[in-house]
C-alpha cells in the first residue's frame, strides 16, 4: 500500500518553521526578555534582542526569533518594549549595614544648613525615651549654606544640640564616615573631657580654650560609647535589629538596580566584622537575601581569616576573600594624608592639636603585617586611600609585599579604595604594578566644590579622579557609591562619571571624564573583575548568572541631562525578578 504524502508534507513544514524560528524546541526556560536592546559588553555577541535564563544562569541570546524557543507554558516573559537591558549593575565599595541604618535613624543626607540638623535632633528628642540616644548620619559642612557660629574650623560647638537635647545623649556621622558630632550628654557619658588625649589615628577638635567642640575626627569617633545608659538589648533583639538592617538595605538597593554588592568592611554597631557576615549567612539560608554579597573583613587573625575564607557560598549569594584596612581620612573634614599641607588651613589659624596634613589611620608596619597575613591567607587587600601620601604608602607597601614574596600584583587584583588624590609620580604605578582603583564617579561630582580649596588648582588638576589617566596606564578603574556617604544610585554615579559636573552646573577637569561605555564597564564588566568573578558575571553570556537590569532609558545614547531621569524597571537576579517598578 502506498503511503500518502500529506503526513511528510506536514512534517517538512514543521521543520521549516522551527528552523526559521532558531531551531526544534528547546527545555523551556525560566525567564525570557525579549523586544528590548540588551547589551551584553561580551565581544563575541555585545547586542541581542533577546535572552533566556534557566536555573539562574543565561541559556540563550540572540534575536526574538532565536530565542522564542526556549518559551513553555511556565515560562516568564517580559516584553521589554525596546528598553535597555546591561548586566547588573555592581556596587564597586559601599557599606550595606549603613544603608539600612541610615532608614531606621536620622537621615542628615539632604541637610542645608546646622539649624536645619539642630530641629530634627529636636523632633526626634520629643519622641524618644528618657536618655535615648539620638543617631544620625549624613551632615556635610561644606553643603551648609552658611556657616554656624560659633564655629571652630567651619565645624560648630555643641552647645546649640545641648538646648534642645539636654539628657539625650546625640552623635552624628559625618557624610563620609570619618567624623562625628556629638553633644555635651554623649560626651560626659564616654568619658571625653578636656583632658582626654587624642587618639591615634584620630583627632578631638578642641577651641581656644581647649574645650571639646564636639567634632570628633576619625579613629576619635570610637571614643563615644553608644548605648551606654539605655537598656542591653538580649541577643535575639540584636539579631532582630540587625536582621532588619539587611532587610532594609537589600530592598533599597535592588530597586535601584544593584544585582552584587561589595561592601567595604561594614560593622555593626562598631562590633566584630564576622558579625555581618554571619547574619548575611542567615539571611541567605532562609532565602531573604536577594542582592549576592561580596564582603571585605576587618580582621586579621590568621586562624579567622581561615575559618571564614569563602567564594560563591548559596549559590554564589556570598563571598569573603579581601580584608579592608583604612589608611587615612576623608578630604571634606580635612583627615586625609596629604604629601603637603592643606591650602585651605593655613598654619595661623590651626590650634596646635591639628595636622596641616591629614592624619593616618593607622601605622603602616601595621598595614605590612597585614599585606603579609593576606598574601599567606589567599586574600585580596582593600586598602581605604584618599590623599596622596596615603596612595603613595600603600603603593609601596604593595610593591613591597609582591617583590618580597614573588608574587605577580596583576594575578593579585590588590585594590586601593577611593584613590581620589594622587600625585602624578605616582599615577602610572597603579598600572605597573596591577592595582586596582577602586573609585566612585559620584564622589567628583560631589566633593568638586571644596576639592580645589582643600588642594589648590594645581594638585586637584595634576591628581583628583583622575580616572582617564589612571586607564592609560593600564590600571583598572571600577565605580560605586560608597553608600551611606551618597545614594547608592548608580545611575547618578554613572551620570557624574560622564560629565563630572556638579550641583552647580561647572564641569570638574572635564578631560578625565569617563565614555558612556567606559562608564558602564567600570559599574559591571571592571567591577566583577575587581572581584575575581568576571566569569561568572559582568557580562551576559551563555552560563553566566542571570543577573540584569532593565532602564527606562538608553543610559548610552541620550543626552546628558536626561540620563538621570532614567529609572530602573526591573532588577533580575538568578533569572528572577526581584524587583518591578510600578
Amino acid at each position: 500500500m502506498e503511503k500518502s504524502p500529506v503526513p511528510l508534507l506536514i512534517g517538512w513544514l514543521c521543520l521549516g518553521v522551527g528552523l526559521l524560528s532558531g531551531g526544534t524546541q528547546a527545555e523551556p526556560a525560566d525567564l525570557v526578555l525579549r523586544s528590548g536592546k540588551i547589551l551584553t559588553l561580551d565581544t563575541a555577541q555585545p547586542e541581542v534582542q533577546a535572552l533566556a535564563a534557566r536555573n539562574g544562569a543565561i541559556v540563550a541570546l540572540g534575536s526574538n526569533a532565536d530565542v522564542e524557543r526556549f518559551v513553555g507554558s511556565t515560562t516568564q516573559v517580559i516584553d521589554l518594549n525596546g528598553q535597555l537591558a546591561i548586566p547588573g549593575f555592581i556596587e564597586g565599595h559601599g557599606h550595606f549595614p549603613g544603608i539600612g541604618e541610615n532608614k531606621m535613624n536620622l537621615d542628615l543626607m539632604g541637610t542645608k544648613s546646622w539649624d536645619e540638623i539642630v530641629q530634627m535632633v529636636a523632633q526626634a528628642v520629643e519622641k524618644a525615651k528618657p536618655g535615648q540616644w539620638i543617631i544620625g548620619r549624613g551632615w556635610h559642612q561644606e553643603k551648609w549654606t552658611s556657616t554656624p557660629q560659633p564655629s571652630v574650623e567651619g565645624f560648630p560647638t555643641h552647645e546649640s544640640l545641648d538646648k534642645v537635647s539636654p539628657n539625650n545623649p546625640v552623635i552624628l556621622t559625618h557624610a563620609s564616615g570619618h567624623a562625628s558630632f556629638a553633644n555635651q550628654k554623649a560626651l560626659e557619658l564616654s568619658g571625653v573631657t578636656s583632658q582626654t588625649r587624642n587618639p591615634d589615628g584620630g583627632e578631638i577638635l578642641k577651641d581656644a580654650n581647649g574645650k571639646p567642640t564636639g567634632l570628633l575626627r576619625e579613629t576619635a569617633s570610637r571614643l563615644i560609647k553608644r548605648g551606654t545608659g539605655e537598656p542591653t538589648p538580649t541577643a535575639e533583639e540584636r539579631e532582630a535589629r540587625h536582621r532588619r538592617v539587611l532587610e532594609l538595605a537589600d530592598r533599597e538597593v535592588i530597586s535601584k538596580g544593584i544585582t552584587s554588592f561589595q561592601d567595604a568592611g561594614s560593622t555593626f554597631d562598631g562590633a566584630g566584622a564576622l558579625e555581618l557576615v554571619n547574619d548575611t549567612k542567615r539571611m541567605i539560608d532562609d532565602g531573604k537575601m536577594h542582592v549576592r554579597m561580596w564582603i571585605m573583613i576587618r580582621e586579621y587573625n590568621p586562624e579567622t581569616l581561615a575559618a571564614n575564607r569563602v567564594i560563591g557560598y548559596g549559590n554564589n549569594m556570598m563571598t569573603v576573600r579581601a580584608i579592608k584596612i583604612t589608611a587615612d581620612g576623608a578630604l571634606g573634614s580635612r583627615g586625609a594624608w596629604l604629601l603637603e599641607p592643606y591650602s585651605d588651613l593655613p598654619e595661623s589659624s590651626v590650634p596646635v592639636s591639628t595636622s596641616r596634613v591629614g592624619l593616618p589611620s593607622v601605622s603602616m608596619d601595621a598595614v605590612r603585617g597585614r599585606a603579609q597575613i593576606a598574601i599567606e591567607q589567599g586574600y585580596q587587600m582593600c586598602i581605604h586611600a584618599i590623599g596622596d601620601r596615603a596612595n603613595r604608602e600603600v603603593l609601596n607597601i604593595y610593591e613591597e609585599t609582591f617583590k618580597r614574596n614573588l608574587k605577580n600584583g596583576h594575578a593579585l587584583r590588590w585594590r586601593i579604595e577611593h584613590a581620589q588624590h594622587l600625585n602624578p609620580a605616582d599615577i602610572p604605578r597603579f598600572g605597573q604594578l596591577g592595582v586596582i582603583a577602586s573609585m566612585q564617579g559620584v564622589h567628583c561630582t560631589s566633593d568638586a566644590p571644596w576639592v580645589i580649596p582643600r588642594l589648590g588648582a594645581r594638585r586637584a588638576e595634576e591628581g583628583a579622579y583622575v580616572w582617564q589617566k589612571l586607564m592609560k596606564s593600564g590600571a583598572i578603574v571600577t565605580n560605586g557609591t560608597d553608600a551611606p556617604v551618597e545614594d547608592v544610585d548608580p545611575i547618578a554615579s554613572y551620570y557624574s562619571s560622564v560629565t563630572r559636573k556638579a550641583a552647580d552646573g561647572k564641569v570638574f577637569f572635564g578631560d578625565q571624564k569617563m565614555s558612556r561605555m567606559e562608564a558602564l564597564r567600570s559599574y559591571t564588566q571592571a567591577n566583577a573583575f575587581a572581584a575575581f568573578e568576571e566569569d561568572i558575571k559582568g557580562t551576559l553570556a551563555r552560563g553566566k548568572l542571570a543577573d540584569i537590569t532593565v532602564l527606562t532609558k538608553d543610559i548610552t545614547t541620550i543626552p546628558d541631562d536626561q540620563i538621570k531621569s532614567a529609572k530602573v524597571a526591573y532588577t533580575i537576579i538568578g533569572g528572577k525578578v526581584v524587583y518591578k517598578a510600578n
